[in-house]
């Protein structure tokens, strides 16, 4: 009964308003190894009178014998599926990519969840390790409840899951809350004042690092000045200037990919400052300048809220990205894809210190830096890997040509 890795299963992809999923079959012993619940709690706070953080609901004792009887039956079916945010890491709040090369230049392994094109519409996920990289969004009670069955075969039963493989927190907390809000009522408001929904109503300085790189993301997808003005995909729940906005354009990327980008700018471990935060009476950026060692590059610029130097120097790469790479490429280009993108804001965490300390952060510099790059036909077949290697494949060539 063991589970063998890496597995793999055929999927389904589901493309709605949300993001893009893929509904796969799953046996339950596979799940239990890989899955994880983000329960949510309540905090007292002398302001506010509560913080909040997590997305789950508290695990009810009572349902769990009931659920454990109805697997043992010989009639048992579960027909609902059960939603996954995949390759999200619990333990540092960030989105789990393939990271660059350590010092020594080598990868670092595969552990990210993957989905391969087999074409006519249909595709393979590839689950490569037991570690715990899937955040349940819906149906926690359902898999526990195989967890001590008596009937130990019962834990091969296949299960439906909806599988989200780029899904931010703030978007995991509004999907399970709209999904209950028609069962066990879930407080909206808890859900929203942890993953950023309040940020307007909100001192600046109170805002996490993932509470700032959510804001600065929606600005991106609105300001005129931005290259990715409405090519953000964003939640359902929108008004028809943003959806029209949005379907005007000819490619698009998720939410996730722009906030982890600026993420990994200003926090190498967001659930660690946000705990931080949320359990200091201050409650505010300035008591991370004692925390924990963090050599991201843009640290010290988010704690000391100049969060408009920030946005400059990301608008401004972006800007340089636009006139470099994404004015001329072509539909199959990957340079606009997850991956491409996710490798451009590789470079810029790798140029951020030079930005910072010389304050080179003008479009003109960056656009400088990066034309050596322009030639580079990213629509080749070499950078077709939708996976961290894809991402890596093209990082290494843009760093090839202008270091």
């Amino acid at each position: 009964m063991t589970a063998t890795y890496p597995f793999k299963t055929k999927a389904l992809q589901v493309v709605q308003p949300l993001d893009t999923y893929y509904v796969a079959v799953i046996p339950a012993n596979i799940l239990l190894d890989v899955a994880f619940s983000d329960r949510l709690r309540a905090r007292e706070d002398d302001r506010d009178g509560y913080r909040v953080e997590g997305t789950q609901r508290a695990r009810s004792g009572a349902r769990q014998p009931q659920i454990e009887d109805y697997i043992g039956r010989t009639d048992s079916a579960f027909p609902n599926s059960i939603i996954l945010a995949a390759n999200y890491d619990a333990e540092t709040g960030h989105l789990r990519t393939q990271e660059p090369p350590v010092d020594d230049g080598e990868e670092q392994p595969e552990t990210i969840w993957t989905i391969d094109d087999l074409g006519s519409g249909c595709f393979e996920l590839t689950i490569p390790t037991a570690e715990k990289l899937a955040g349940i969004i819906d149906g926690q009670h359902r898999l526990d409840g195989f967890r001590n069955v008596p009937n130990q075969s019962r834990k091969e039963m296949d299960l439906i899951c909806s599988v989200f493989m780029e899904l931010s927190k703030p978007y995991q907390a509004q999907l399970f809350a709209t999904i209950n809000s028609t069962q066990k009522q879930v407080d909206k408001s808890l859900t929203y004042e942890l993953f950023g929904y309040n940020i307007e109503e909100e001192a600046e300085d109170k805002w996490s690092p993932d509470k700032l790189a959510v804001f600065l993301t929606r600005r991106l997808n609105t300001q005129k000045e931005s290259p990715l003005r409405g090519r953000i995909s964003i939640s359902p729940r929108r008004d028809q200037a943003l959806s029209d906005l949005n379907a005007s354009r000819d490619w698009h990327v998720s939410t996730a990919t722009i906030v982890e980008g600026i993420l990994r700018l200003i926090s190498a471990n967001p659930k660690r400052d946000t705990n931080a935060m949320l359990t200091s009476r201050i409650g505010t950026r300035s008591i991370l300048k004692d925390g924990s060692r963090d050599r991201t590059p843009m640290r010290s610029i988010y704690i000391n809220g100049n969060d408009a130097v920030l946005y400059g120097v990301v608008l401004n790469f972006l800007k340089a990205c636009d006139e470099c790479f994404w004015q001329k490429a072509s539909p199959s280009s990957f340079i606009t894809k997850t991956v491409g993108i996710q490798a451009l804001f590789d470079i810029l965490r790798k140029l951020a210190p030079s930005v910072v300390e010389e304050r080179k952060g003008k479009v003109s510099q960056f656009v400088e830096i990066l034309d050596p790059a322009s030639r580079i036909n990213f629509s080749s077949v070499e950078f077709k890997n939708a996976s961290g290697s894809g991402r890596s494949m093209i990082r290494r060539a843009i760093e090839e040509a202008i270091f």
